[in-house]
């Protein structure tokens, strides 16, 4: 969402456990890592889910698996007061306080709060009076795209632009909805396949193991990245173990602003650093022998050797034939 940057989502989700004082060590640890922004989940559970709903495959494997979905949840909900109380804690830690809403109570409740950017999860892509609410603030939207085909994609584009939000304002984020998502299932070219259906913004929101996809993600033109992230994998609840940990995390941050400035422009020519070296690198026309004044320059008399401050080697059929105006000896500069 930064003009010529990568805009960093540093995602704690649910990572806290319900502890505030958890979160506030997310936050410090993604200011740390040099994220732009770190990312709550704000929801009501008996909004989200109804309550015999089971967990997810990898929610189980992950936490209690007798557990219903709605009790888990319950757990890990943040109250108006927690909410405010984080605000203001990114703040003193200059970073972005994000929260994606799940139900419409979470969505007024951000809006009341003042944010300016909402995330729209992949499971909400087609949910019409979800996304014609989010449209209707016309603010900045990032929408994750796990599960959906393009279709879908644009069907929900749709709504939120005729709600009253700006093209412009969105970045559609390509994912996979699988916690680990397995690496066949990646297919980073969808982001091509976005950009190019929907002339708009296009980044990534990661859910695999490691940090190499979001950095091939960004070489590819994702503009925006988004990455769980954890105090401790070993953490008991549905996210941690897919998640990175702080060092982890700031190692991706650090490979991205990299792969950022490699970039570079679309110009192809001699780089700032680069300039001093062209002389030693490349070659001259030299003398291959003594040559008297007078004497014609020949392939047994002229050769090509470094450096490149005499004339260039790409100037030798127009010097063969010539005649030399001065004497020359061995690995002279021929002028």
């Amino acid at each position: 969402m930064k003009q010529n940057s990568i805009f960093i989502i540093a995602e704690a989700g649910v990572n806290h456990n319900g502890s505030i004082n958890i979160a506030k060590k997310l936050i410090d640890a993604a200011s740390v890592a040099g994220a732009d922004a770190v990312k709550f989940q704000t929801f009501k559970a008996e909004n989200l889910v109804i309550k015999n709903s089971q967990k997810a495959e990898y929610q189980k494997q992950n936490s209690d698996p007798t557990e219903s979905q709605f009790d888990m949840l319950k757990k890990l909900e943040l109250d108006l007061e927690a909410h405010q109380e984080l605000i203001q804690y990114c703040k003193e830690k200059n970073i972005i306080f994000l929260s994606t809403p799940f139900d419409h109570d979470s969505i007024d409740l951000l809006s009341d709060l003042g944010l300016q950017i909402f995330k729209i999860p992949s499971g909400e892509i087609t949910n019409l009076p979800y996304l014609r609410h989010i449209g209707s603030l016309n603010k900045k939207i990032i929408l994750s795209t796990g599960m959906s085909n393009l279709a879908e994609i644009r069907e929900a584009l749709t709504v939120l632009i005729n709600a009253g939000s700006l093209k412009e304002n969105i970045t559609v984020l390509h994912a996979n909805t699988m916690y680990p998502t397995p690496m066949e299932d990646v297919n980073l070219n969808a982001i091509y396949t976005i950009k190019n259906e929907f002339d708009i913004d296009v980044g990534y929101s990661d859910h695999t193991l490691g940090i190499e996809v979001d950095i091939a993600a960004v070489a590819i033109g994702a503009s925006t990245i988004e990455k769980h992230f954890t105090l401790d994998k070993n953490m008991v609840g549905p996210d941690h173990q897919a998640s990175l940990e702080p060092q982890e995390l700031k190692k991706m941050v650090i490979a991205i602003r990299n792969i950022e400035k490699a970039m570079g422009s679309y110009t192809k020519e001699p780089s700032q650093s680069e300039d001093i070296n062209i002389d030693i690198a490349r070659k001259s026309i030299v003398a291959k022998k003594k040559i008297n004044k007078g004497e014609q320059f020949t392939n047994s008399n002229i050769t090509i050797k470094r450096p490149g401050t005499g004339i260039s080697p790409m100037l030798w059929d127009e010097v063969l034939g010539k005649l030399s105006s001065k004497d020359y000896q061995l690995d002279d500069l021929i002028e």
